[in-house]
């Protein structure tokens, strides 16, 4: 079996890497998502063990204690992880999985996984980036302008990352992820293991 491929998505809150990562999933069952643990609240329409495993910061300090996770940051003021086994256990078997996560974690995840894809998207502006935040309607104004103010902060790490790409239009942005997937699921090494007695055969 050929292991998966590790994707690393990332993105400033209201950049839209959710949605993408939804509609990838909605067309690619070869694609798993990995469900990170948090402490925040859930906000509307948000399921416990869907959108996260919600937990609480007892639960989450236990976890860490055990070395359960892959990655962990804390963001906006809630912890969040990745836990070990929910990546493992569906790569071995042959999946690609995507982490959702920030800056912070892709680094983490970077180092124990040197061979992860990570990607980082953008919003066109700062000016559409706080219309979006805004048009969730959960949030008030000084959340908003923190957000905005630490979105800048985590884009300044753009240029850790391997691909980027421009959320304007949401079509061209989810484009561009497939194009990127797709690529590295026809690296020549991989391909080579994969399809070993076809090439044997035509060699």
């Amino acid at each position: 079996m050929v292991p998966g491929n590790l994707f690393i998505i990332t993105a400033a809150s209201g950049a839209g890497k959710t949605s993408l990562i939804k509609a990838l999933l909605a067309e690619d069952t070869h694609l798993k998502l990995s469900i990170s643990h948090t402490t925040r609240k859930p906000r509307p329409g948000e399921q416990d063990g869907v959108d996260y495993h919600f937990v609480d910061d007892a639960m989450f300090l236990q976890m860490l204690g055990e070395a359960k996770f892959l990655e962990s940051a804390e963001v906006h003021g809630a912890r969040y992880g990745t836990s070990q086994s929910a990546v493992d256990a569906p790569l071995q078997a042959g999946h690609d999985v995507i982490l959702e996560i920030d800056w912070q974690g892709a680094a983490q995840v970077r180092r124990l996984f040197p061979n992860a894809i990570s990607i980082f998207v953008l919003p066109p502006s700062i000016e559409t980036l706080e219309q979006r935040l805004n048009s969730r309607g959960q949030d008030s104004q000084e959340t908003i302008s923190k957000r905005v103010a630490a979105a800048r902060a985590e884009m300044r790490h753009v240029s850790e990352f391997d691909y980027v790409t421009i959320n304007h239009y949401f079509d061209v942005a989810l484009q561009d992820i497939r194009a990127i997937i797709r690529a590295q699921r026809l690296v020549g090494a991989a391909q080579l293991q994969r399809y070993g007695s076809l090439i044997q055969a035509l060699t």
